[in-house]
C-alpha cells in the first residue's frame, strides 16, 4: 500500500549499518562508562530523535532542498560543526566527576546527555543526505504516498539503531562500573568523548554540498 519494497534486505541493512562502530555507539559506549546505564540509555535516545528529524526532513523533502542548495547547507554545516566543536572542547575541559557524585543532579546531567545526542545528529548535514540517499531505494517511484513511506522506514530504522545503542550501554556500563569509581580514568573518558566531537565538528565543517 506504500509501495515499499524489499522491506527485508531494508531491515537487514539497516541492522548491518547500525551495529558497524561508529561515532554514535563510541557515544553510548563513553556516556555509559560515565555514567552507568542510564547516561548510555540518554545518549541512545537523544542520538534516535535526531535521527528522527532527519527522517521528518526528507519525509518532507527538507534533506532535498539541503543538496539542491549550497547555501542552506553551508548554514547548516557551519552550526552544526561549531556546536560540535564547543560541546568537545567543553568535554575536554571540565572536571571528572565520580559515579557517587552523579546521582545527585541526575536529571539535569541525563537531560544534558539527550540534548547532546539530538543536537550531535540533527546537526550533522551527513545524516540529512544520507536517509535521502538510503531511504529512497526502498520505495516504489510510483509509491502513492512517499512521506508516509519514507517515515516508515526511517522509523524502523531507528527502532533497530535504538535497540542495539541499549545493548551497547548496558554492556558498556557493567564492564566500566569500577572504572567510574576511578578519577582518572573519567577523566580519559572525557577527553576521548571531548576529542570524538571536535573530530565530528572539523569533518563536518569539512564536508562539501556536492
Amino acid at each position: 500500500m506504500l509501495g515499499i519494497h524489499e522491506i527485508w534486505l531494508f531491515i537487514l541493512s539497516g541492522v548491518l549499518l547500525n551495529v558497524t562502530p561508529g561515532p554514535d555507539s563510541v557515544y553510548v559506549i563513553g556516556r555509559s562508562m560515565q555514567m552507568g546505564w542510564r547516561g548510555g540509555a540518554a545518549a541512545a535516545f537523544g542520538i534516535s530523535c535526531g535521527c528522527f528529524v532527519h527522517v521528518a526532513a526528507a519525509a518532507i523533502g527538507l534533506s532535498a532542498l539541503l543538496m539542491a542548495s549550497s547555501t542552506a547547507f553551508s548554514i547548516l554545516k557551519l552550526v552544526g560543526a561549531a556546536y560540535l566543536v564547543l560541546t568537545g572542547l567543553q568535554m575536554l575541559w571540565s572536571r571528572p566527576v565520580l559515579a557517587a557524585a552523579i546521582d545527585e543532579p541526575v536529571r539535569s546531567t541525563l537531560r544534558r546527555v539527550f540534548l547532546q545526542g539530538v543536537f550531535t545528529n540533527a546537526l550533522n548535514p551527513k545524516v540529512a543526505l544520507f536517509f535521502l540517499a538510503f531511504l529512497p531505494q526502498f520505495v516504489a517511484a510510483d509509491a502513492p504516498h512517499k512521506p508516509l513511506a519514507f517515515l516508515t522506514l526511517g522509523l524502523i530504522f531507528i527502532f533497530t539503531g535504538t535497540l542495539w545503542c541499549l545493548v551497547l550501554a548496558a554492556f558498556a556500563a557493567k564492564a566500566a562500573h569500577r572504572l567510574r569509581e576511578s578519577e582518572g580514568a573519567i577523566a580519559w573518558v572525557n577527553r576521548a568523548l571531548g576529542g570524538l566531537f571536535v573530530y565530528l565538528g572539523i569533518r563536518v565543517a569539512m564536508l562539501e554540498s556536492r
